[in-house]
């Protein structure tokens, strides 16, 4: 009888699932040798034992075959489609792994797993999943999850994982590692000084968290930062920080708590600045009200492929919130004024590339130009940028 039977390891699966009624943690060690043995009808010597129990360790035990990858590093996205193509991000673009599951019924027993660590369900009514998962890999970190299963995915299950590292750069460490070009690096420490409001602005991966963690390691000591995040990501260099991260549904649907709930709860926490990790959805009308009523030099992260497309971005985001367009563009001009635009070239590195200035024409909507771009250097619009700065009381 072979350690890898599948006959025999579904038995033995089976009987963990029954034994175990629903429990979302892993049986321990014990308990899935003495399932082996019920199984096997005790054929299986010492030798057989303990290889069968260390491949189902490996098969139920947290991210599985998989571990290896989110350990390193320097990986931030696997991607799995069926059982024989795992793929790996490590800054660099895309690259095939020698990961492989032995059929496509492991890749979804992973991904159902996995679910279920989220706090969701992943079955034929509930065919697709989209969580956060903690405590994965090297150092326990938060990855984002989502997966689907056929007959959606066409090609076989598909887990994709995204490891969140915690933002630690300063603002110091990406001047140095060219981040930052030197001739915008006193404007932009001038736009913190000064408490002008700003977001950062970039594609997926493009360093926005990054930037506006180093950006906050500026903010005055005396100063209170309120963190509004999806995932606890920012890190920030600073004395004074409060996180508030939100919180999914559970299986039954009961306990979420959004960011845009934890953005009103802020308010009242006596912030002196309230920064929101990344602004996705409804609760854009409730921070465009707060940087309304007196709150200066908030801040935040928004997904855009450059800084133009702000107003755009802003105004679907704001209509999730039932807000309207021309409301959206009188909210907002008053709201933000500088908008810091980042990129990821192919090479993989990210960097500052633009910085843009958020004007209101006669009409009364929203635009930004651009003040600074690093192909381009500072433009006709530079000098608006600096009078901003200058009534703000920073040079």
């Amino acid at each position: 009888m072979s350690v890898t039977d599948p006959e025999l390891l579904d038995r033995v699966r089976h009987r963990l699932a029954a034994d175990s009624h629903g429990a979302a943690t892993a049986p321990e060690p014990d308990v899935i040798a003495a399932a082996i043995r019920a199984e096997s009808g005790g054929l299986l010597g010492d030798t057989d034992l303990l290889a069968a129990l260390r491949y189902l360790q490996t098969e139920m035990v947290g991210v599985g075959r998989l571990e290896g990858l989110l350990a390193d590093p320097s990986v931030t996205d696997v991607l799995v489609v069926g059982p024989d193509r795992v793929w790996a991000d490590r800054g660099d673009g895309l690259e095939p792994t020698g990961v492989r599951f032995d059929d496509e019924a492991g890749v979804r027993r992973l991904a159902a797993r996995l679910a279920l660590g989220a706090g969701r369900r992943l079955d034929d009514a509930q065919p697709w999943v989209d969580g956060r998962l903690s405590g994965v890999g090297r150092g326990g970190s938060q990855v984002r999850l989502h997966a689907v299963i056929p007959p959606l995915a066409a090609d076989g299950t598909c887990i994709s994982l995204r490891v969140l590292h915690g933002a630690s750069q300063g603002f110091d460490a990406l001047v140095a590692g060219g981040a930052l070009a030197a001739p915008i690096v006193p404007t932009v420490r001038a736009v913190v000084a000064a408490r002008v409001a700003f977001l950062v602005v970039g594609g997926t991966g493009a360093g926005k968290t990054t930037v506006l963690n180093s950006l906050l390691g500026l903010v005055d000591e005396r100063e209170r930062i309120l963190c509004v995040e999806d995932a606890p990501e920012l890190a920030p260099q600073h004395p004074h920080v409060v996180r508030l991260v939100s919180r999914s549904a559970n299986i039954e649907g009961a306990g979420e708590v959004t960011v845009r709930t934890l953005v009103r709860q802020a308010l009242r926490m006596r912030p002196d600045r309230i920064v929101v990790g990344e602004v996705r959805g409804a609760e854009v009308v409730d921070l465009l009200t707060a940087l309304n009523t007196g709150h200066d030099g908030c801040a935040g992260t928004l997904h855009a492929n450059s800084i133009t497309e702000v107003p755009a971005r802003m105004e679907a985001l704001a209509a999730l919130g039932g807000m309207e367009r021309r409301a959206l563009h009188s909210q907002l001009a008053p709201a933000i004024q500088v908008i810091l635009g980042v990129s990821r070239d192919r090479t993989g590195r990210r960097a500052l590339t633009d910085v843009g200035l958020v004007h209101r024409d006669r009409g009364g909507l929203v635009r930004v130009v651009t003040a600074w771009s690093e192909g381009g250097g500072f433009t006709e619009h530079a000098p608006d940028l600096d009078d901003l700065l200058a009534r703000r009381g920073a040079r």
